[in-house]
């Protein structure tokens, strides 16, 4: 195996694992995180696929637009825990 193959298949195992966390976490502010995660590889995947103007886009807006607005959107709501 290449090391751009390892390389490719350890990107593609970290999207299914920071896929996985997101939909895991009952925490919003660490679901956010993972996201971010998971954006950021999905561009990455993307860069070595040859399509650098989808990676930028997809880290510049997925990465980091979406996340602050999530981030910020988690801030304006209040925390409520149930009672076990």
């Amino acid at each position: 195996m290449t090391p751009f193959l390892l390389l490719q298949a350890l990107i593609l195992l970290g999207l299914i694992i920071t896929g996985a966390l997101v939909v895991a976490f009952k925490d919003l502010l660490a679901a956010a995180i993972a996201f971010a995660a998971f954006s950021l590889l999905l561009a990455i995947e993307f860069y070595i696929l040859q399509a650098p103007d989808v990676a930028i886009a997809e880290a510049g807006i997925g990465a980091g637009l979406t996340t602050a607005i999530f981030i910020i959107a988690i801030r304006g709501t209040k925390r409520f825990e149930e009672k076990e």
